[in-house]
Order: C-alpha cells, then structure tokens, then sequence
C-alpha cells in the first residue's frame, strides 16, 4: 500500500504507544524506567507479578508504556499455564486502541541459542504472524559489548538471533540501563519507533473487539468457578474440622511423603515444613530420605522421595525410582498418615502429566488418594491469582487431579519461607485429612518390601558377576593396547540424551550448543595427550513416525566427515530414563543402515550419572529391563558412565579414551569405515519398506471400515423392520446402499398405531437408536470415502506404474523390487479368518513370490503396519 505521510524522516508521533516483552529477568522493567526517565516500574529482585502500565511525557511526546510480566526461559509456550498465556495476549488492550511497538527485550550478557529461538517464536505466535511487523529487538546490557558492535555481536550469537532480527525486518536498538543520563539512547529508540511506524503506514497492532471479550468472558468464568472451588473446599474443611475433638489442637505425631516429579521442589517444601533455613546443595534425591523435627508440638517425620521426569509415565522411569518409591511407604513405620503430591504452579498441567501422575501414585496403592494432598509449590509465580484460578484455567486434567484427592489442596512460597501461617495452614489440612481416615495411618503391604529386598539381592549377585567379567576382559586386553595420539570418535543416540554436553565434557571446552540440533558437527580439542576429533551427530525419534529421510541423511553425513573411518561409535543412553522395546526397536532400525561390523566398534556411553548416586552402574543395568542387558550384551560389555555435573573430573573422561584404545587393539587396530554407498542403499530400503507398511496400513483401514458400514446397515434395516412390526406395518423395507444419502431417512406415525404407553415407548427408542445409526452410516461414509482419496493410485486399479512407484524406481536399482511389491499389494485379497478377523491372504496364488528374484523372497509380510 503507498505511503502517503511525508517523508519518514520528518515523522513523527505525538503518542507512542510500548509494550515491552521477553523473558524473566531479560531488564524489561529496567528499560522501562529508562524509557520513561525516572524509576516508575519496580525492578532489582521484585519479579513482575503483572502487567503494570505507565503514561508519562518525555521529550514533548506522550508515552504509554506497559511493563508485562516475562515467561520463564526454560517453558515453551506448550509448557506455560493456560492462564499465564491468556493474561499474555490480553496485554494489548492494556495501551488501547493497541500498540504502536512491541520491544522484545533480549539480554546481551548471555546466550540465545536454539532454544531461546523457539520459545520466543512459540510466545509471539499466540499474538499471531502479524505481529513481527509490530516488533523491535531492544538489547539489554548494553556494556557487555566492550569494544564489539551491536552487529557484531548479533553475527557471533549464530543463527538463532540473526533469525529473530531478520523476522523483526533488522530492527533492534541497544540499552545500557546504568547510564541512564544518556537520553541520546533513547531518543534515538524513538525515532526508530517512528521509523517502523512510518513504514507500517501509522498503523498500530491491533485486535479484533470481539476476540478480547471472548478472552476476558473466559477469564470471568474461569474467576465465578475458582469462587465456587474456594467455596466447596472451606465448607469440606468445616465438616472435617468436627471430627477433630476439641482437646486435640495439634496432632502428636505426623508421617508424611513427599511426591512428586523432578526439580519440583519437594526438598525446598520438607525444608519449609521443618523450618530448615540450609542452601541447598543442587543435588537431585536419588533415595528416599527420611527427617524429622518438631512443628510446634507436633513430631513430623518426612520421607523424601526421588522424582520422577514430568509428563512422563511411570513405565519410562528407571527401576531403581519406582522402587524408591515404594521403599518410601516402610521409612516411617508403621506408615504415614498423609502423602504430599507437589504441583509446580509456575508450569502447565496437561494430560500426560496427570498420566504421569497416576502412574507414578498407583505404584504405592489403591487407597492413597484419599490421604493425598495437593501442594502447588512456586507460589510466588500466580502473581495476583488465586490458587483456584490456576486450577480452573489449566483445564480438566488439573481438576480431575485434585477432584481425585478430595479437593484437597494447598500453595506454599518457598521465597517467603518466614511467613509460619502457611506452614500452620497446611499442618491444620493433614490433621484434617487425617480425621477423615479415622486417624488412623497407611500400613503398606509387606510383602511389597520383602520382594524389593528380593530383587535388590538378585541384582546385586548379577551385578557383580557382570563387573567381574568387565574386569577380567579389560585386564587381558590391557597388555594389548597400545596408547594412542589421535582419536576419531563418533556420537550417536536419541534426542535429548546428553550428546552435546559429553561432547563438549570430552574435548574440555564448550563447542557443542547443548540445545536440539540438526546438523553434524565436528571439533577437534587435545586431551591427555591426545588428539581428539569428536563427531556429534542430530538424534533421531524414539517413534519412527517423528523419524525422517532428511534426519537419517544428516547422521550418516557424520560418518563422511572423517573419511579414514572412527576408532569408536560412541552411543549415548541415559540413566535418568528407562530403555524398554521401543527404545530398543529405534536403535535397531538406526544401526541397521551401518553395516553389521559396526557394533564391534561402538560403546554404549550413559549420560546422567548422578542419577546412579551409590550405585554402581552395573546394579543399573541388571536392575533395569531386558532390552538395556541386550544392547550392554550386544556391545560385549563395553560400557562407560559419564557425569557431566563433574566437569572438573578429568578421570571418567581420560578412561573412557583407555576403553576405546582397548576397544581398537580388540579390533586389531581397524577402523570402522563403511561403504557410504551401501549405506545409502539401507537407507531408501528403509524408507520403502515404510511406504509399503503405511500402504498396507491403509489397505486394511479401508476394508475394515467397508465392513464396519455393511454392519452398521444390516442392523439399522432389522431396527427398520422390528419398528414396522411394532406399528403393525406389513411393509418391509429392502436393504439401503450405505453410500446412500440416509438424511432422508424419517420415520413417521410413531405411536399412532401404540396399544399402550409401552409399545409407544419401544418405539420412540428404536426411532432414535435409527437415527444415530443414520448418522453414525454418514460419518463412516464419510471416512471411508475420504480414505480411498487418500490410497495410494494401486487400489484404485491403476498401473504399476504409478507416482509412488515412479518416484521409488528414481531411487536407483536397488529399490526397483518395492515398486513391484506395491503392484502386487494392489491386488492383494483381504479375508477373514475362523474368528472373523481380518487377515491377508499369503497363499501361493497371491501373486507375491512372482514380483520378486528368489534372493528377495525373504519379503516380511507379517512385519508390524500398526507403526
């Protein structure tokens, strides 16, 4: 659109309307103050609870800024409350009609690497894609440059910040906030503002009325609920407090457990609760721990319990936690009388974190609910709300949770540990729930604990079998190693294992971004006297679904990068999640592109080892399940811990690199070094045995729902005919196609013809069972022809010589055999077997063995098509 307001350099605005937005403690309220010139928005310590606005006149222009309350860095937007994103896109009607700029406060003094990116990009996507066109990036810490520019500085960073600069159309200014006398800074972010505004033809960022009433509407309904929540749980206290007899003010005794995920704070709550004033030492609780203390003249014992990671289910969780977990229940015998689930306040609360919930909390028993409390720890992040508001605005699962427990419920602010009255609220809830089990304690199954004590023995046995086999092997390779000055070493593994931090702990100096990545990278470092080249390689999904062409193309490329081949395939497990099936079923299909020879090169690396604590990480391995022993098995027990919390622990690295020197004189010196061809062959096999898989897929997805509609028809004509007999109707009605337009379908005269109230009422509900079945036909049709769209052109009876195939036979003559294949698919026969399930028809005359050589006829058919 042309611009018609003069020339840009004499533009200027009278009001300038500001938001400023980004991270916690990025310096927004800070810039604010320098904005408006004087100290207005509260800043240093104080966090900003919420969105605060100021209107104030500098240089001759009325400003209108509004300081909004930063995310936290480590959330995305998935992770955030649901309030939390509301209030965020409500802080455009905080300025109206709506801001001319939002600045994007980023801080200089500290790294934005990939992560960074992609919370910002999630954060203004709730404001929508129009909103870069209103954005500036405004540069904190402005005296970390020293001698750099700006520029410089933004080419340095790497492609996460240039992405964010080039989405803000290369607009950003810098604030040093300590030299606030320094009005130039911020005349001159004026002026930019005007500039951008010119460019945007005055416009402002703008939102639709009828959205923010919609959006405020949500939050009065979600405030009426979290009134009637607080309402429901006084009134359940009152009953409960008549239980407590008049002379019993406090409770004697107290045993509760703490639960709850990792980095939670159920460590900091246990030190509230007692009163323990210590700084913690940032060490995870690997065990359950039991304390004790006086709470006035209560005794309370707690029993403090490992974590569990957070959205995951009790079946991704390390043996040994679970049976910490349940070990908890005999720490305080004869048992507790409570249990405490801590809820993180500060963080979203969806359904799989209450699948992990559930799962982790029915290790201990059935009855556990109803002595559980809910205490939501970071109190301080609800800001202004009402821990009610947190409940009712994250959504179901969050309600279902404290429904489970009774509605009962507590929030603690571990920053305001000397306000006592939250300590003595909370104590006044335990004795009342307490009261309401009879006062009474859990007393936990013993043969619970004999049979962990059992497994502990066993493990233990096991555990020092393996060792002594580890020892003996490494001792008879020792005298056969021969000391290395160069290493060439590859990484591998799944996404998030730790590849990057043991890349950067191995080579001694920070080169891998510890953030996803999607690239191979290789460095060089010397280390103990060695030349060290590490190669760290993107992971790929543990569900094959999230795997593709382009990822498995970018690990193998790693393998080009040292073309004389590596002296070690370094493959990264963590100790802090368990490795079952489905980790073991990726792994296979990721190695199976390298040749077989590869596993003779390759040491599994475990990541996390605090997680071990006391263990030995063979106790680890024995204890865990079948599939870990098999991979340990696979690799002939080379194997190798890692902590990269020690950092400054040279010896677990200068071992692993004697473990890889044996490792070498095992393999008589030899590298490995594929074939790259052949390895790109394994990969378009992969890649076409997917295809046919989804293809089958598809095939029997579409059978089953021409059978689902068959039946779902013959049943709708014998209501038809069982209503007709009940009218008294001789009229038989001949079966309908199920493709047929069955809207038209009425049935009329319903009780016209009745006998009795009885009669009458058989037929009404045949009438609707009719009608939903109508419906559920129309649904089913629907699908069934929007499934056959989506077929691929074979099952339509189309050539072999289809896109798919086209597209497999460009792959090269190694894939030749898979185009044939999906011929031979399209005439496949879907059956049914004695039990009337769907089954393929592998007989002699399905045509297969004749679309392939003798030497490809090993073909899988019963290979899984339900991935």
């Amino acid at each position: 659109m042309e611009n018609n307001l003069g020339d840009k350099d004499s533009f200027t605005l009278s009001e300038v309307r500001i938001i400023l937005i980004g991270s916690r403690w990025a310096g927004k309220s800070w810039s604010g103050n320098t904005i408006i010139t004087r100290d207005r928005f509260e800043c240093g310590r104080t966090r900003t609870a919420q969105s605060e606005v100021r209107h104030v006149e500098v240089e001759g222009r009325n400003l209108v800024v509004v300081d909004a309350p930063g995310w936290k860095s480590s959330h995305v937007a998935s992770e955030t409350p649901q309030g939390e994103k509301q209030r965020f896109k409500l802080n455009v009607s905080k300025c109206p009609p709506g801001p001319h700029v939002f600045l994007l406060v980023i801080p200089i003094d500290s790294a934005f690497c990939a992560e960074q990116r992609r919370i910002v990009e999630e954060r203004m996507k709730l404001l929508g894609k129009r909103v870069w066109k209103y954005t500036m990036v405004l540069f904190t810490c402005g005296d970390y440059l020293g001698k750099k520019t700006i520029e410089q500085h933004i080419e340095s960073e790497g492609d996460a910040l240039r992405w964010v600069i080039e989405r803000c159309r290369n607009r950003y200014h810098v604030f040093n906030n300590k030299k606030r006398s320094n009005s130039s800074q911020v005349r001159q972010l004026l002026e930019k503002i005007d500039e951008m505004v010119w460019y945007n033809n005055s416009s402002y960022y703008e939102v639709d009325e009828q959205t923010l009433n919609i959006m405020k509407e949500k939050q009065q309904e979600v405030a009426v609920r979290a009134e009637e929540r607080h309402r429901r749980a006084e009134e359940q206290r009152q009953q409960m407090k008549k239980l407590i007899p008049e002379d019993m003010k406090t409770i004697p005794k107290l045993q509760t457990i703490l639960l709850g995920s990792r980095g939670v704070g159920k460590t900091s709550v246990g030190n509230t609760i007692l009163g323990i004033q210590a700084q913690e030492d940032g060490k995870r609780t690997a065990h359950s721990v039991t304390r004790q203390g006086f709470v006035g003249k209560t005794e309370i014992t707690l029993v403090d319990t490992p974590g569990w990671w957070k959205g995951f289910p009790v079946c991704d969780t390390p043996a040994v936690i679970r049976e910490e977990l349940m070990r908890s229940m005999f720490l305080c015998p004869p048992g507790p009388h409570v249990f405490l689930l801590m809820i993180d306040s500060d963080a979203s609360f969806n359904g799989k974190h209450l699948e992990a919930v559930k799962t982790h909390m029915e290790l201990l028993a059935e009855g556990v609910w109803r002595r559980t409390v809910v205490v939501f720890t970071r109190g301080d992040w609800l800001r202004a709300h009402s821990i009610e508001e947190y409940i009712e605005g994250e959504g179901e699962a969050l309600q279902s949770l404290v429904e489970q427990c009774g509605n009962r419920y507590h929030v603690i602010d571990n920053k305001n540990a000397d306000d006592g009255t939250q300590i003595t609220e909370l104590l006044e809830k335990i004795t009342e729930t307490v009261a309401g089990n009879g006062w009474d304690c859990f007393i936990p199954d013993e043969k619970i604990f004999l049979t962990i004590e059992e497994k502990r023995q066993r493990v233990e046995e096991r555990a020092r079998l393996r060792q002594s086999e580890v020892q003996s092997k490494r001792k008879s390779l020792g005298g056969s190693r021969n000391k290395l000055h160069a290493l060439r070493i590859m990484m591998l593994g799944e996404k998030t294992v730790g590849k990057s931090a043991t890349g950067n702990n191995l080579l001694r100096k920070e080169v891998f971004p510890t953030c996803q990545n999607e690239h191979c990278q290789v460095e060089e470092a010397e280390v103990a006297g060695k030349l060290i080249t590490l190669i760290d390689t993107p992971g790929w999904w543990l569900k094959s679904s999230g795997s593709t062409e382009e990822i498995d193309k970018e690990i193998i490329r790693g393998m080009s990068l040292s073309p004389f081949g590596v002296n070690a395939v370094l493959l990264v497990v963590p100790l802090d999640l368990t490795f079952r099936e489905a980790q073991q079923a990726a792994l296979e299909e990721q190695m199976s592109l390298f040749a077989p020879r590869v596993w003779k090169h390759l040491i599994v690396l475990f990541t996390y080892g605090d997680t071990l604590a006391d263990k030995s990480v063979e106790e680890h391995i024995e204890r865990e399940h079948s599939a870990l022993r098999w991979l340990v098995d696979k690799c002939e027990n080379r194997y190798h811990v890692m902590n990269n919390m020690k950092k400054n622990d040279t010896s677990q690295v200068t071992e692993l690199y004697e473990k890889i020197e044996e490792m070498v004189a095992g393999n008589n010196g030899q590298p490995f070094c594929p074939d790259m061809n052949d390895i790109q062959v394994r990969l378009m096999e992969k890649f076409s045995r997917r295809q046919i898989k989804h293809v089958l897929k598809q095939h029997f997805e579409e059978e089953y729902r021409k059978r689902e509609l068959e039946l779902m028809s013959g049943f709708r004509n014998k209501l038809l005919m069982l209503h007709n007999e009940i009218r008294g109707s001789a009229t038989s009605l001949s079966p309908k196609s199920p493709v047929r337009d069955l809207t038209k379908i009425k049935i009329k005269g319903i009780g016209q013809s009745k006998k009795d109230g009885k009669e009458e009422n058989i037929a009404a509900k045949i009438s609707q069972e009719i009608e939903n079945l109508n419906k559920d036909i129309m649904r089913s049709t629907d699908r069934l022809g929007r499934s056959m769209d989506f077929l691929l052109p074979e099952f339509k009876g189309a050539s072999p010589e289809s896109p798919l195939a086209e597209s497999l036979a460009d792959r090269g003559p190694s894939s030749g055999n898979f185009d044939k294949v999906l011929g031979w698919l399209s005439n496949l026969q879907i059956s049914t077997n004695v039990d009337n399930q769907l089954s393929l028809n592998f007989s002699q005359s399905s045509g297969y063995k004749s679309v392939l050589p003798p030497d490809h006829q090993e073909f899988h058919t019963e290979a899984d098509i339900s991935e």
